[in-house]
């Protein structure tokens, strides 16, 4: 068996470097495996094992820049003509657990608005590369026009093709400014939270299992006519999934508190929201989008 400490065992990651081209270029580095080492440090060895943590901290550190860098954090904002969506993204508790979660809210040439997130498996720097090769290859084939289930057909051929032993998850949607109507399909992801008049529901999911799952398979796409005032949430499983609790309580407790968010204080109805559905240090990355619905 090989030793968990041996170069052998040392786990494969993937930095970014700058070309003189301005490209940004990824290349293979090795990190042993840190965690054993430090199980098992030598006599006399404070100072190494400070080494240790130090070299760890920097590594969280490039992880979560590097996802910063594609993904802007907690508190932004996409103005839309009909519509304004609000972003929060809140980071794992420890940094080492930074996640694939993504979002993207974009306008179409057709005036259209994609709304989508999603969230790929495993974490670190292997998590945020595929992260940015699932959000870019959907901003590309968005460009199309063609139906969200379509999309996450191809995003399904991509993952299993390119992406070798990962899966994810997806909501991927349409905003008509004309209908108001929001077209939507899913992938193994949890259905978005409907804010209307004071009460908060999650909306029945249509058919679709994860990405990279299967060659092949079907995906379904559903409507909802939306109306002013109406608050439409996507986000990822970070927000409701727990180690000590069902799923079905993360989801019940973000519905209820969905329901207490007002308009006039959108930015703080989030704020409690994510809190009482994670709480203050949650798990998993949580990523939210919030589309306030405009008049």
């Amino acid at each position: 068996m090989t030793d968990p400490a041996s170069p052998a065992a040392a786990r494969t990651l993937r930095r970014p470097r700058d070309e003189p081209d301005g490209r940004v270029v990824v290349e293979n580095i090795q990190l042993t495996a840190l965690q054993t080492r430090a199980e098992h440090p030598p006599p006399g060895s404070s100072r190494w094992l400070q080494d240790i943590i130090d070299q760890a901290a920097g590594q969280r550190h490039v992880n979560a820049a590097l996802r910063d860098a594609i993904l802007p954090g907690p508190g932004t904002a996409v103005d839309l003509p009909h519509a304004r969506v609000t972003v929060r993204y809140v980071p794992a508790g420890t940094l080492a657990s930074l996640g694939g979660d993504w979002y993207d809210a974009s306008s179409l040439p057709d005036g259209r608005t994609v709304l989508a997130v999603g969230d790929v498996s495993g974490h670190g720097l292997p998590a945020i590369a595929r992260m940015a090769q699932l959000r870019h290859a959907l901003v590309g084939l968005a460009v199309t026009g063609r139906p969200p289930d379509q999309l996450l057909t191809w995003l399904n051929e991509l993952v299993l093709h390119r992406m070798a032993e990962a899966t994810a998850t997806a909501v991927v949607g349409h905003l008509d400014p004309a209908t108001r109507t929001f077209t939507w399909g899913q992938a193994g992801h949890p259905a978005p939270i409907l804010v209307r008049d004071g009460a908060a529901v999650q909306l029945d999911p249509p058919a679709g299992v994860l990405l990279g799952a299967a060659s092949g398979l079907a995906y379904e796409r559903t409507s909802v006519r939306l109306r002013t005032g109406d608050l439409l949430l996507l986000f990822t499983d970070g927000l409701v999934e727990r180690r000590a609790r069902d799923i079905d309580e993360g989801l019940a407790l973000a519905v209820e508190a969905a329901a207490r968010i007002r308009r006039d204080d959108l930015e703080g109805g989030l704020d409690r929201l994510v809190e009482a559905a994670g709480g203050r240090a949650p798990e998993d990355d949580t990523c939210l989008l919030a589309v306030d619905v405009l008049g």
